[in-house]
């Protein structure tokens, strides 16, 4: 078992565990704050949805810097029991983890009216989630809402979405992308 921190927000340089399954990569430091001085710091009143959650770091960053709602989805068993964990510690009326598949419950999201502001897509890589997922993301994105996506290579669009900004770390290519 690992641990990484939280870069900013109210819960700045708290640990949480991540646990040591196949294929997760929770977001580097470096990645995390540019992300966060890509959006800004103050995500007050914002609702986020993790629909790869993982290690749930990215999520808990939102929540750290105000957001009002974070769903976390993982389905990953032993992943997920970290993540509980991990959210339990924060004692957060904010943070809600859903064990769902993310294919099966977009729908049942949009299904529910349910919007947010900023949708999170860190999926495990070379397995095709990105472009199943993005035909699901546009009932579930709030007017002016952004993506952030996560992948093995650049992307210049997920659908409707198109990158307007992008990095690299490493082996990660990172994005934060709008509607077209």
């Amino acid at each position: 078992m690992n641990k990484i921190r939280i870069t900013g927000g109210s819960w700045r340089s708290r640990l949480i565990q991540v646990t040591d399954t196949a294929g997760l990569r929770p977001t580097p430091d470096r990645v995390r704050e540019t992300l966060f001085n890509w959006l800004g710091q103050d995500l007050a009143g914002w609702r986020c949805l993790d629909l790869f959650a993982g290690s749930g770091i990215l999520g808990i960053e939102c929540a750290s810097r105000g957001a009002t709602e974070v769903v976390l989805v993982e389905r990953n068993p032993g992943t997920l029991r970290t993540l509980r964990d991990n959210v339990a510690g924060f004692a957060s009326p904010a943070l809600r983890v859903e064990q769902r598949d993310a294919l099966e419950f977009a729908p049942a999201l949009a299904r529910q009216g349910l919007q947010f502001d900023l949708i999170l897509l860190d999926p495990p890589y070379r397995q095709g989630w990105l472009p199943r997922i993005a035909p699901l993301l546009a009932p579930l994105a709030a007017p002016g809402a952004r993506i952030y996506a996560e992948a093995e290579h650049y992307i210049a669009s997920l659908g409707d979405w198109r990158t307007l900004k992008h990095g690299q770390a490493g082996q990660v290519f990172y994005h934060l992308l709008e509607q077209a």
